[in-house]
């Protein structure tokens, strides 16, 4: 059964994210590298992501971003401890 472009367009995005995070996570292990707090790494993440989000989509878009990673946060996503079922 071939792959419907849906499908595809999923696969291309999930790839993309997984090379952005490979990309991240080295930028992280660089300022780490260099003496950088991990705090302060964070916050000039999330700062260049909404700058970026609010750029290319606006404030909505970026408020609507906000909202869903806080709720993502709460049902406990990006929890070091989280277990997946």
């Amino acid at each position: 059964m071939e792959a419907s472009l849906n499908d595809i367009d999923d696969m291309i995005v999930h790839e993309k994210m997984q090379a952005a995070l490979e990309y991240q996570n080295e930028a992280w292990a660089d300022g780490m590298a260099d003496g950088i707090e991990p705090e302060i790494i964070a916050d000039a993440a999330i700062a260049h992501a909404l700058r970026e989000t609010i750029r290319l989509h606006g404030e909505n878009s970026a408020e609507a971003l906000l909202d869903s990673l806080r709720d993502r946060m709460l049902a406990g996503e990006f929890s070091a401890n989280r277990t997946l079922q």
